[in-house]
């Protein structure tokens, strides 16, 4: 197995095992069972694939902000994309079944490796173009998008950092994608 970034460099070490302590706690908490339940539900609206319908919704209802927000979406999402698989292969890092011994993960993951964080990367990406475009809508967004982050540690395929990384990454390239759109 090709050595991770997070071993390679000491700084790196030192935040693995600040993440190593924040996941096993979350891993020990009484409703874990719970936060896992609704976790799967939570991180199933942030799968790829919904994202075209809240456009299309808005423009079969006629709202005219429609098309701008299927432009941003398109803009942040190709760029988000690619960025997103680059960080993946370049850190390398294990997902938490693969890197502490005796857990497994609830659910099964799409691919390899943890950071940064796919799910929450797109759910800010949405949350942040969206309440660019629906202000009144900023909270429950938001909200929505910090539960997608924190399924999936509760989920078991992420650590914290590769959720925090996520956000950055997708909020960071939202207001990236409406300034272009």
């Amino acid at each position: 197995m090709a050595k991770q970034a997070f071993d390679k460099y000491p700084l790196l070490a030192q935040i693995h095992a600040g993440d190593i302590v924040t996941f096993t706690w979350c891993m020990q908490r009484k409703r874990r069972r719970l936060l896992s339940g609704v976790g799967r539900i939570v991180s199933r609206t942030a799968d790829g694939f919904y994202y075209p319908l809240i456009p299309l919704v808005l423009y079969a209802t006629a709202n005219p902000v429609a098309v701008k927000l299927l432009l941003a979406l398109a803009i942040g999402f190709a760029v988000e994309r690619p960025l997103y698989q680059v960080l993946k292969r370049g850190f390398r890092r294990n997902r938490p079944a693969q890197a502490l011994a005796d857990f497994e993960s609830v659910i099964t993951p799409s691919d390899q490796f943890s950071f940064p964080s796919g799910h929450t990367s797109g759910a800010f990406l949405v949350a942040t173009i969206a309440a660019g475009l629906f202000p009144a809508l900023c909270w429950p967004l938001y909200l929505w998008a910090s539960l997608v982050g924190a399924s999936r540690v509760f989920l078991g395929v992420h650590f914290p950092t590769d959720i925090v990384a996520g956000a950055l990454m997708g909020a960071s390239l939202g207001v990236l994608a409406l300034a272009i759109a």
